[in-house]
């Protein structure tokens, strides 16, 4: 019984729906209240209100019409903004989610609604032992897709779902089927790596096995060409990461994407990242089938050559054992290279490679496209000193004056390769003012092409020959160029197309598929197989990775864009280290700028533009269109973040840093 003292104009009641388990309806409550309460004795009230003996630990209070979490229990009523008029849900925090993760399988697993997308994505990646839980996030599935599978489903079985219950409640391991409910995986607090390997955690972790191609009717059946509007559209529900699922609309078992987002890949090492590069594996292998990045006919057998070898491999009667992998111990790794580097020897090594820096100098072909000119190259003597490409008439004219000076600090190297043809061109984008000026240098084989690309690629970082890393890029380089070679080694017998028990066309694109009879394709990638048929399974999937980064295209994503003073829309593609501005109709690119020459970047959440400051007064403003600005804010925010980590720091993120730059202000 209330009493009337309790009944004044400070007081009202409130309404508040309790969400029961699965199954079960819920409860509705009038509570009385003040403004002064605040909301642990909100719960409190509402808990012996209810009367049912369970462990509400993991409940928290929802505001639907505010679409936010009441989770600070010392704030009051009144400092929420909480009237009568609230409609307040009790309901769990920790919610099942239905996620596909890049390997194209759906989970089922426990995670939590109420934190930021940020920590939840985190602590999806500890259960699922992916590190680098900063590279993911959740994107929402394209609309028209969704729909077709909401109709199919009515005819079709269901998806098969693996289950993981429970396993994001603090102080659990996992307890679905993947995982030892007595293991956790543990952490070095000095330098962040894992304890142990990843299958002593866990034994054989399924997340780690490549999956099977499908068949290629299957195929087909997923297979839709993407334009550059497609691409937009298909990538502009990335959730918020400042922001918690509720907030944002999802709802108990929807299903979203875990994507790797940012695509920078940092400190992969095969010992400890089986998950988290099978499954970077498989993101590339989908991008390669389904045409999401643009590829040549040679680099699709190359592909296709490693998909087959990985196949072959994982099919095999043998169990997967990564313990055939190189294993390094970081301690006597460290001590080694300290005992070399004390060797006098090697001090006045490190001192010749300072002061006597490399240079190349050869005779290579040069063409500057201009318009309504034919593609003609002509012959000049180059020298590469420094980060700077000088090419004079001939070798007799370089002790003077160059003809010209091509400065390829903050420059993009595209490769124009075709192995088959004996074609070994390098197109540089050198940054100027008002974008990016276009220089084609053809090699005359493939010693030569690796050596002079290997050093724009430094030079484009700022760094010269001198650098350890030259050599290796080099050698990358040629690995790669091997790896696209189609022509079987010398003295190899033609492939026996028997031999390949798989169907072809599984590892190809559905486009790609028609344009060869099966034979025809079986040949082809046997022929490309004999060039990777040595690599052990991780080598394989960290080849198949190298070479999908290697792609022009490789880690651009797109978004339809209205930039300030125009008056049609543009495509605008956002990459880790730069922003290109894009023609929609003819798909060619009109300007780059670098994020190393951005100075500054702000929002204005009234009009939701974006204004971007670059270096030599340029700046630049647009509103997007085919997704809301805080995508692109937080892409471009979320690479500067990225570019801040190295080694020597340990694996705990830098929350507070993330959300400075990414958060915004609105």
């Amino acid at each position: 019984m209330i009493k009337a003292a309790e009944i004044g104009e400070t007081s009202w009641q409130l309404s508040v729906h309790v969400d029961q388990k699965q199954g079960d309806e819920s409860m509705k409550f009038k509570l009385r209240v003040k403004g002064d309460l605040h909301i642990g004795g909100l719960m409190l009230k509402l808990v012996e209100k209810i009367k049912a003996e369970q462990d509400w630990s993991d409940h928290a209070l929802w505001w639907e019409q505010r679409k936010c979490w009441l989770l600070k229990t010392h704030w009051t009523l009144d400092k929420y903004g909480v009237q009568a008029d609230a409609d307040l849900r009790y309901t769990p925090q920790h919610k099942p989610l239905l996620l596909q993760l890049p390997n194209m399988k759906t989970i089922r697993m426990t995670v939590c609604f109420s934190s930021m997308v940020f920590k939840a994505v985190d602590e999806i990646c500890r259960v699922l032992n992916i590190r680098r839980s900063e590279e993911l996030s959740l994107l929402k599935p394209p609309y028209d897709s969704s729909k077709r599978k909401k109709k199919k489903d009515k005819n079709s079985p269901q998806e098969d779902i693996w289950d993981i219950w429970d396993s994001l409640n603090v102080g659990q391991g996992g307890t679905g089927p993947m995982y030892n409910k007595t293991m956790t995986a543990t952490y070095d607090p000095e330098n962040g790596m894992p304890m142990s390997a990843t299958s002593l955690w866990f034994g054989e972790n399924p997340l780690a096995e490549s999956q099977p191609n499908l068949p290629p009717a299957e195929l087909c059946k997923m297979y839709h060409p993407l334009s550059l509007v497609d691409k937009a559209t298909n990538i502009a529900g990335w959730l918020d990461s400042s922001r918690s699922l509720m907030e944002q609309d999802i709802q108990d078992d929807d299903k979203l994407l875990l994507r790797f987002k940012y695509n920078v890949f940092f400190d992969l090492n095969p010992k400890y990242d089986s998950v988290r590069i099978t499954q970077l594996y498989e993101q590339a292998r989908w991008s390669i089938l389904l045409e999401e990045i643009d590829c040549t006919d040679e680099e699709m057998l190359m592909f296709a050559s490693l998909q087959y070898h990985i196949c072959k491999l994982t099919m095999s009667s043998e169990p997967l054992d990564n313990s055939s992998e190189p294993e390094i111990d970081e301690v006597e790794a460290a001590l080694s290279n300290l005992e070399v580097t004390l060797e006098a020897g090697h001090a006045d090594r490190i001192l010749e490679d300072i002061t006597d820096i490399p240079e190349l100098a050869d005779t290579l072909r040069l063409f500057k496209p201009k318009r309504l000119t034919l593609r003609s190259y002509k012959d000049y003597w180059f020298v590469f000193k420094d980060t700077t490409i000088s090419y004079f008439k001939n070798k007799e004219a370089s002790s003077g004056e160059p003809i010209e000076q091509l400065h390829l600090r903050g420059c993009e190297v595209v490769p124009d390769v075709n192995v088959t043809d004996k074609k070994f061109g390098i197109k540089l984008l050198l940054p100027v003012a008002d974008g990016m000026n276009e220089v084609y240098i053809r090699c005359d084989n493939e010693t030569q092409y690796a050596k002079w690309k290997a050093a724009c690629i430094l030079a484009s970082k700022g760094k010269t020959m001198a650098y350890s890393s030259y050599k290796t890029e080099v050698k990358n380089i040629q690995s790669f160029l091997q790896m696209k070679s189609l022509a079987p080694p010398p003295g190899q017998a033609a492939p026996d197309l028997d031999a390949m028990e798989m169907n072809a066309e599984c590892f190809v694109s559905p486009r790609y598929g028609k344009k060869y009879k099966t034979k025809q394709l079986t040949g082809r990638i046997l022929e490309a197989h004999h060039n990777i048929a040595k690599l052990s399974l991780m080598e394989a999937k960290m080849r198949f990775i190298q070479a999908w980064q290697s792609l022009p295209e490789f880690g651009i994503n797109y978004y339809i864009v209205r930039f300030k003073g125009s008056k049609k829309d543009e495509i605008l593609g956002i990459s880790y280290n730069r922003m290109i501005r894009i023609d929609m109709s003819s798909g060619l690119p009109v300007t780059t700028w670098r994020f190393a020459n951005m100075k500054q970047w702000n929002v204005n959440w009234e009009i939701r533009q974006v204004t971007i400051e670059f270096d030599q007064n340029v700046t630049i403003a647009f509103c997007c269109v085919s997704c809301d600005c805080k995508v692109v804010h937080e892409f471009i925010g979320g690479y500067i973040f990225l570019s801040t980590r190295s080694k020597d720091q340990n694996e705990t993120l830098d929350e507070e840093l993330f959300l400075k730059l990414t958060g915004g202000q609105e």
